[in-house]
């Protein structure tokens, strides 16, 4: 049997002539570590960067700038008056240049070319309603409505709900008891009833439907205005105003607004496809716009009339109008995950 010898002599030091430059090398070849400096950015940078990074955002966003356009412009270069009756031209199918070469949208119906049957040399984008009116004008002059009305919803969101949860949630107590009793009841009244209710005092119109949002669209916007507050007045530098001598309406609208004002402002962004539908539902019930004027809700209660026969009449309001209340929700969309990161799913 072998046995193992053990020796309780050092081993021998190592000298630096015992290595090379050879002997050490970095983990990945040819790579030196080198520490990075990132350039400092600004809040509003990165809020853009994050933003641009959200496809869907992006192409709500362009989508909305060109049904803003086509708002604005469409109706000036069409050559037509939203409200022109021309019998003649009753019931046309949408003739456009270009793509009519190409077989598609070429003024046919059912196989007939309907403008060479009526010897019509007129091209209708969109083609005509059964009172001869150009449903590409009617459609981009509805788009203004629709977006008339989604401003005013911002606006409603911001000065009514917005204040009024500020002060509501800020004061508490018997203040904030009784203004959400009141919310409430007002909330309980579908709006359909309150639109009635006006066209009692009110002609039919856009004001009908302002005055509606007036009375019931701010309720959700004052409920998250509210509990921002209620999570905010108890801060430091709150109680550090207050301490200070500041009154209750000045840390209320200096200190705590600002705080919270680029979160209210997203969600009401998500109060304007409401806002939109809304419109388009009250214009198709018959509560809304009234004939001449146009909306995308009264083309599309006129479509849907002769959907069967002719049923390109609501196919440009149907697509206008979905086109827009999915753009402005990707859009809000992005802005929430871009202001806020952490509200991201």
């Amino acid at each position: 049997m072998s046995e193992k010898i053990v020796s309780n002599e050092p081993l021998p030091l190592a000298n630096d002539d015992d290595f090379t430059a050879d002997d050490f090398t970095f983990v990945q070849e040819n790579e030196k570590l080198i520490d990075k400096s990132y350039a400092n950015t600004s809040y509003l940078r990165d809020v853009w960067v994050s933003f641009t990074k959200n496809k869907g955002a992006v192409f709500g966003f362009i989508i909305i700038c060109i049904i803003v356009l086509f708002a604005i412009f469409g109706p000036m270069f069409s050559g037509h008056e939203y409200d022109a009756i021309v019998n003649a031209h009753q019931n046309l199918p949408p003739k456009i240049p270009l793509l009519s070469n190409l077989g598609i949208f070429n003024g046919t119906e059912n196989g007939v070319d309907v403008y060479a049957e009526r010897g019509v040399d007129i091209m209708y984008w969109f083609g005509t309603d059964a009172n001869g009116r150009d449903l590409f004008t009617r459609v981009w002059q509805g788009t203004r409505i629709s977006l008339l009305i989604a401003l005013v919803a911002v606006a409603i969101d911001i000065f009514i709900g917005m204040t009024y949860g500020l002060i509501s949630g800020y004061f508490g107590g018997k203040v904030d008891m009784i203004m959400q009793r009141i919310a409430e009841i007002l909330n309980g009244i579908p709006t359909l009833v309150v639109v009635t209710l006006l066209g009692l005092v009110l002609p039919r119109g856009i004001w009908s439907i302002i005055f509606a949002l007036m009375i019931t669209g701010w309720i959700g916007m004052q409920r998250i205005a509210r509990a921002e507050v209620l999570k905010l007045k108890e801060s430091e530098y709150i109680l550090a105003s207050r301490t200070l001598g500041a009154s209750d309406f000045s840390i209320i609208f200096k200190d705590i607004m600002p705080n919270i004002f680029g979160q209210l402002i997203i969600m009401s962004m998500f109060s304007i496809p409401n806002a939109i539908f809304t419109e388009a539902f009250l214009s198709f019930v018959g509560l809304g716009i009234a004939a001449p004027e146009a909306s995308l809700g009264s083309l599309i209660s006129d479509g849907y009339k002769a959907l069967t026969i002719h049923p390109f009449q609501i196919a440009s309001a149907v697509i206008v109008l979905g086109l827009l209340m999915l753009s402005f929700n990707l859009f809000a969309d992005g802005l929430r995950d871009a202001f806020d990161p952490s509200q991201k799913h």
